[in-house]
């Protein structure tokens, strides 16, 4: 069989699939419609040969060149939308309790002049909070709270001294003067910042600090039998309100007592002991370990009354053999070692002024 030419006498090699078969029904409907495109493109004067060759014609660019069409297709292509499963830049924290936008009109905070004060982004850098640029979207999203009032706006300026700072609700303390420290108390230790008998004393630990001219505040007292966490600050009144009963700031112990507590125990010291300076409970008890003709309970109460824990045992039967303070309010003694210091977390200060309304 002959090979068929082309249109300008050279051979046509293409595959002799394309050419109809003799045995076929006739023309196949894909052939018919490439013969009639081609014969199309041949009354404009172009083939489909000269086509494929580069050749120009009055078609569209995709035709001309498929590649190079999908190509730049591809670089308009628009950029993927975030998806909804990613996580956001920042944790979802609840947001801050007070929902008003700080204005003019509604006495929020008073924007102080440029040159005066710091921006608030700055302040919350400075506080641990976040970065600058963090600290940025945490006020566009209207989690930052100045005197009581959402802020929004970028760069606005405060005073760091007087303005009070809330992040999703938690109190900011952007005073750099401010000291608080937790200090794990040994036992046969003092509570008090001297001894006129010159027996160890709260005071030893933090001579250091007294000496360059931090004036301290032991947040409650511990006798000398008795271990575990006293908080030191110099805000007055944070330790007065967190000393005070009427704030019910918690306090908890660990106690191990002479005899095995019943059940009963319980109950008893929730309803409330008569002691000899007034009825005194607690908030709440558990029994941890029994064993050997002793046992490890856990006490929580805010009173303040002095020798309270040890009273109350007593008063039900079990005197207490040992006695550790392990928390006040939101902070927590850990692993602390005996006698040793620990600056307080952002955190826990944050949440310190917070159970005391400041």
């Amino acid at each position: 069989m002959n090979t068929p030419a082309r249109r300008d006498g050279t051979p046509d090699r293409r595959k002799r699939a394309a050419q109809p078969s003799r045995a076929g029904a006739g023309r196949t409907a894909s052939t018919r419609d490439a013969r009639s495109a081609g014969r199309g493109t041949a009354a404009r004067g172009t083939t489909q040969d000269d086509a494929s060759r580069g050749a120009p014609q009055r078609g569209s660019a995709r035709a001309a060149s498929p590649q190079r069409y999908a190509a730049q297709a591809g670089k308009k292509k628009a950029k993927p939308q975030r998806s909804s499963a990613q996580p956001p830049l920042l944790s979802n924290a609840k947001p801050a309790r007070h929902q008003n936008v700080a204005s003019a009109e509604s006495g929020g905070h008073t924007k102080l002049p440029w040159g005066e004060g710091e921006r608030l982004q700055k302040v919350l850098a400075k506080a641990g909070v976040a970065s600058r640029r963090v600290a940025e979207e945490l006020i566009a999203r209207g989690r930052v709270e100045v005197d009581g009032m959402i802020v929004r706006e970028q760069g606005l300026r405060i005073d760091p001294q007087q303005a009070v700072v809330r992040v999703d609700g938690t109190r900011v303390v952007v005073r750099e003067e401010l000291v608080h420290v937790a200090l794990n108390k040994p036992k046969g230790w003092q509570s008090t910042m001297s001894d006129d008998l010159g027996r160890p004393c709260v005071g030893d630990i933090v001579a250091e600090r007294v000496a360059a001219g931090q004036r301290l505040f032991h947040v409650g007292r511990l006798d000398a039998d008795t271990e575990g966490l006293l908080l030191l600050t110099n805000d007055g009144d944070l330790a007065h309100r967190l000393m005070h009963p009427s704030f019910e700031v918690t306090k908890t112990y660990l106690a191990t007592v002479h005899g095995e507590v019943h059940r009963g125990v319980g109950k008893q010291l929730k309803a409330g002991i008569e002691l000899e300076d007034g009825p005194a409970k607690v908030d709440s008890f558990q029994v941890l370990e029994l064993g050997e003709g002793r046992s490890l309970v856990k006490v929580v109460l805010h009173e303040g009354r002095k020798h309270i824990v040890r009273r109350l045992l007593s008063a039900v039967g079990h005197p207490v053999i040992r006695l550790v303070r392990t928390n006040i309010g939101p902070v927590a003694l850990g692993d602390q070692r005996p006698g040793t210091l620990r600056v307080l977390g952002r955190n826990e200060i944050g949440k310190l002024y917070e159970a005391v309304s400041l």
